[in-house]
């Protein structure tokens, strides 16, 4: 069986994690792009930390857990944003305008909101965590 969005099946996976209270979380397969948000979510405070183990089967990713996530997930469809259009996606994934970050796909890498408005630059809205 494949799987048809492998982001938001890790962020699945580490919110269930938080849930139930893990420190710990494992998180298969691993690419680009989920490296890219768990490097995000590490900047900004959300997980402690990550690592990519090798198996027979692949790479796998740990992520270590620091309880602080409420609500994460992955935007589908990926919609496009443009500068003026930040805010209105802010309201209807964030809590409050200054709680929580949106990550954005930006010609210049994966990035924040916030990074990506100092930037002005418009992107695609993959993903979400607060």
């Amino acid at each position: 069986m494949s799987l048809n969005n492998p982001l938001a099946n890790a962020l699945s996976n580490i919110w269930n994690a938080e849930k139930v209270g893990k420190s710990k979380c494992l998180v298969k397969p691993s690419s680009k792009v989920i490296r890219s948000v768990l490097g995000i979510l590490q900047e900004h405070n959300y997980i402690k930390g990550y690592k990519e183990i090798e198996t027979s089967r692949g790479k796998i990713i740990e992520v270590e857990l620091l309880g602080r996530i409420n609500k994460c997930s992955a935007v589908s469809p990926r919609y496009p944003v443009k500068i003026k259009s930040y805010e209105k996606f802010e309201k209807r994934y964030l809590i409050a305008r200054s709680m929580g970050i949106l990550i954005v796909s930006t010609p210049t890498g994966i990035i924040t909101h916030v990074e990506a408005k100092e930037k002005k630059s418009g992107g695609r809205l993959i993903a979400y965590c607060y």
